[in-house]
């Protein structure tokens, strides 16, 4: 299954999220998901500090001809603090996950941060815990310096991601090229109506983040809730002989909206991507819709003593 971005590439619309993968478990990972049908793998550039292995299992896969580069869709982001250094973050992100080009590269966040060195997140928060923001960097100006990377052939689509409607129509008065998808947190309990229309609307795809809300590590972080606890998820479960998170998945696939959920286990990898052989109805949509909660799971507001969405 796959979409077609608005520039005509092809996007599979279930990929492996990647955030919080790390050391030796990440070759068998990839290894194990490329077998199981995966294509789509979404990295995160200096954010997650995991390219470098994920290069490395994306080589072996190459060589022993388990997959062919153009068969996967590969998407990494701009970190905050490289802003004003897309080309060399870009080149840098290359270099560690050993491709010529990416299928896609986004704008992790609409914000630029204190630079201090390609590769580098130290400069994210100040000593009070405060993020840095550079007030001299315009989204503007590193929307054109990604659109620059099209023109080298580094990157096949550019995109977004954490933009609400407003940051989303100004890319879209002042880009060039169009961005080709908005990347922001969706699932059951924070479903973005208004935001998933407008982007589809205007010919930007949408990927949810975040899909099964949130992880493990959101709830110990946050004290966020799981959307997979939900009665309506686990009624449904039952009554499609499927898990609440296949529920989950199912719900956002027939939104038209890419998924992106992660996990270390194999059974998991399997069950995420085994979501194809069933389709939810249009009453049980609507019973999903009626969970809705506007419940946020990822918040940078905690972290970076900011909050970016106010």
């Amino acid at each position: 299954m796959s979409i077609t971005l608005n520039n005509g590439f092809k996007m599979p619309i279930i990929g492996l999220g990647t955030w919080q993968m790390g050391g030796k478990e990440i070759k068998g990972l990839i290894m194990n998901a490329i077998k199981i049908g995966y294509r789509h793998f979404d990295c995160a550039g200096t954010d997650y500090k995991n390219e470098a292995e994920i290069g490395e299992a994306l080589a072996e896969a190459f060589k022993t001809g388990l997959v062919k580069r153009e068969e996967l869709f590969i998407t990494t982001k701009l970190w905050n603090s490289d802003h004003g250094h897309v080309l060399e973050a870009c080149k840098d992100s290359l270099k560690k996950l050993r491709l010529d080009y990416l299928d896609l590269y986004l704008v992790h966040f609409p914000v630029a941060t204190k630079h201090t060195g390609v590769g580098t997140t130290s400069s994210a928060v100040d000593d009070k815990g405060v993020l840095e923001i550079d007030t001299t960097i315009s989204l503007e100006a590193t929307w054109h310096n990604m659109e620059d990377l099209v023109s080298k052939g580094l990157a096949r689509s550019i995109g977004i991601s954490n933009y609400d409607i407003f940051l989303t129509r100004d890319c879209l008065a002042y880009s060039k090229i169009k961005p080709a998808v908005n990347q922001f947190e969706i699932h059951p309990y924070f479903q973005r109506e208004s935001l998933v229309k407008f982007c589809q609307k205007h010919g930007v795809a949408v990927t949810a983040h975040s899909p099964l809300g949130g992880s493990a590590a959101n709830i110990e972080w946050f004290n966020s809730i799981s959307c997979l606890d939900d009665a309506v998820l686990n009624d449904l479960a039952e009554k499609y002989n499927k898990t609440p998170a296949q529920i989950a998945l199912r719900w956002a696939i027939q939104r038209d909206t890419v998924v992106i959920p992660k996990s270390s286990k194999v059974e998991r990898l399997k069950e995420n991507f085994e979501v194809s052989d069933f389709e939810l109805t249009k009453e049980d949509r609507e019973l999903i819709k009626g969970i809705d909660r506007k419940y946020r799971m990822d918040l940078p507001a905690k972290s970076w003593g900011i909050d970016l969405y106010a």
